[in-house]
């Protein structure tokens, strides 16, 4: 599944996407720790990984295995 960056904070290193689809999606700290990322940006097209309740696991760039 794929969406974009509509908020991120560095600090907390949680946010919010906005799927394709048009919903809106919190992720939290752990998900984006999973990733390996060091930031994300506004605007920033992301993959999500979701696990079988739907919460977000991991996010990371649809370029990245």
């Amino acid at each position: 599944m794929q969406g974009t960056v509509a908020t991120y904070d560095a600090a907390t290193r949680s946010g919010m996407l906005l799927l394709d689809d048009g919903t809106e999606l919190a992720f939290p700290a752990r998900a984006f720790d999973a990733s390996g990322l060091r930031l994300l940006r506004l605007g920033q097209r992301v993959r999500v990984e979701t696990d079988a309740t739907g919460e977000i696991v991991r996010v990371t760039l649809p370029t990245m295995p």
